[in-house]
């Protein structure tokens, strides 16, 4: 049985700082972009615009024009966002965080493959582990937001592609579910026995029946009947997924 999987993320939007005496910012601009730091800091998002657009009369600093994008995000003006976003990058081409946000808004706009683009860029250009990680973490959710499109669509095998690339960047226990559900319906029952292990081994964000009922659906196409019993027996124990697992066993009593 189909089943839709509503994939949520939160990116990372890290605010920065400057002082009047940096030397690639006048004082007049970082006093403006200093005190727009702490309207974002204090919710205040379109006074904290206000001071950005004040700052950048005099220069045209990335980290300004970052700053306005992530308030501008704040306040879900996307499109205002990617152009604040953009401009950074104008201004600093190996600005690691400005990919990030025009990842995320890509992301929000359903434009998955530029997303992957620019989180593959972030990935490349910052230093810190943790945000490779991270940035690992968003490509996998593209890649398994393409992946669910692609299986909605009927195209199996490419579905299967964008999901083995999910997990190649991260262990990501949506990725393998879906997987999972795809190779069911491909009729390859071992492949999604193991794609259903492995949502159960790394499950994070997804219900635990899932991952039982693939498995029970994985051995009964493999007509072993004991081990798809056990595994509906314990996906019963999951309310979005006891209907479904209920079922199965009365079909096979």
């Amino acid at each position: 049985m189909k089943r839709l999987f509503n994939l949520l993320i939160t990116f990372l939007f890290v605010s920065i700082s400057v002082f009047a005496q940096d030397a690639e910012m006048d004082a007049e601009a970082a006093k403006a972009y200093n005190e727009g730091n702490s309207k974002l800091k204090a919710g205040d998002y379109s006074g904290a615009i206000a001071n950005y657009d004040l700052a950048l009369k005099s220069s045209n600093d990335y980290r300004i024009f970052y700053q306005k994008g992530v308030s501008l995000k704040k306040l879900r003006k996307f499109d205002e966002a990617e152009t604040a976003f953009k401009e950074a990058i104008k201004s600093n081409p190996n600005f690691d965080l400005a990919y990030n946000g025009l990842g995320g808004l890509y992301f929000s706009k359903g434009n998955y493959q530029e997303a992957i683009d620019n989180f593959v860029k972030f990935e490349q250009l910052t230093e810190k582990n943790s945000l490779k990680a991270k940035a690992n973490e968003y490509i996998s959710k593209c890649y398994t937001k393409l992946g669910s499109s692609a299986k909605s669509d009927g195209k199996y095998s490419q579905a299967i592609d964008y999901l083995t690339k999910a997990v190649d960047h991260f262990d990501y226990d949506a990725a393998y579910l879906m997987m999972a559900e795809t190779y069911i319906e491909m009729g390859q029952f071992e492949k999604a026995l193991s794609a259903a292990n492995n949502a159960l081994e790394h499950r994070k964000s997804i219900s635990v029946g899932g991952p039982y009922y693939y498995q029970g659906k994985a051995y009964k196409g493999l007509n072993d009947l004991a081990n798809a019993k056990e595994s509906f027996n314990k996906g019963l124990k999951d309310s979005k997924y006891k209907s479904l697992c209920d079922y199965e066993l009365k079909l096979m009593n």
